[in-house]
């Protein structure tokens, strides 16, 4: 470790790993086909948002969507990790949101292009206080919930994810260096839908950890 607080990963880390289709009732609720390997795409640090601030919705979308998930806070760097030693380089965890424009993203499914513009935005990781990894001693188990205007959207357990934090740790390490204070976002249960300026999201992790945000349009 460093000098630097990773509790507050978010002010300094230097890149975002997301997850797609880890749970396969989310890939399939979105006609995906189940994956064989992780996919995988990136956000910036700008993309973070904190409880406080809202969550604004791009001008260039009308389906803004909400995506629950575990992050997990990288506390010592490494390429090419062993699963084996894979949590080791754990520093703990974050309540997320990948906030999504679907139809950028359908589109862009749809011509073969990047999904930057559906994922990369301003606000599209909202992010809770770090989460110690002593408070989750089973990260493979952990029950996740969004509600939207105080009704429940989502709601699932880790335990369904198709690949493990270990392993995703190690897959991802193979291609990009993992560095301390990076964040990686382990995909969502399903139940996305969409939001709409004036909404109210709340999400938790059972028995952990809650966090609210307002949806906004952007000037």
């Amino acid at each position: 470790m460093t000098a630097r607080n990773i509790s507050q990963f978010w002010k300094w880390g230097r890149k975002i790993i997301c997850v797609g289709r880890n749970y396969a009732d989310h890939a399939k609720e979105l006609k995906n086909a189940i994956p064989t390997e992780p996919v995988l795409f990136l956000k910036p640090p700008s993309a973070y948002v904190r409880e406080g601030s809202p969550i604004l919705v791009p001008p260039y979308t009308g389906n803004l969507h909400h995506e629950v998930e575990l992050g997990v806070v990288i506390g010592k760097g490494g390429t090419a990790i062993p699963q084996a030693a894979a949590m080791e380089h754990v520093a703990g965890y974050a309540l997320c949101l990948d906030m999504t424009a679907r139809d950028i993203q359908d589109e862009c499914k749809s011509r073969g292009l990047p999904w930057t513009l559906a994922k990369a935005f301003n606000t599209s990781c909202p992010v809770s206080d770090f989460i110690p990894k002593e408070r989750i001693p089973d990260p493979a188990n952990v029950q996740l919930w969004l509600k939207v205007n105080e009704q429940l959207r989502q709601s699932g357990s880790t335990s369904q994810m198709i690949f493990s934090i270990p392993y995703l740790i190690s897959y991802i390490s193979d291609f990009i260096t993992l560095e301390e204070g990076d964040l990686i976002l382990t995909g969502t249960p399903k139940g996305v839908s969409a939001v709409q300026e004036h909404d109210e999201l709340q999400a938790g992790i059972q028995d952990v950890v809650t966090m609210s945000f307002r949806v906004d349009r952007q000037d």
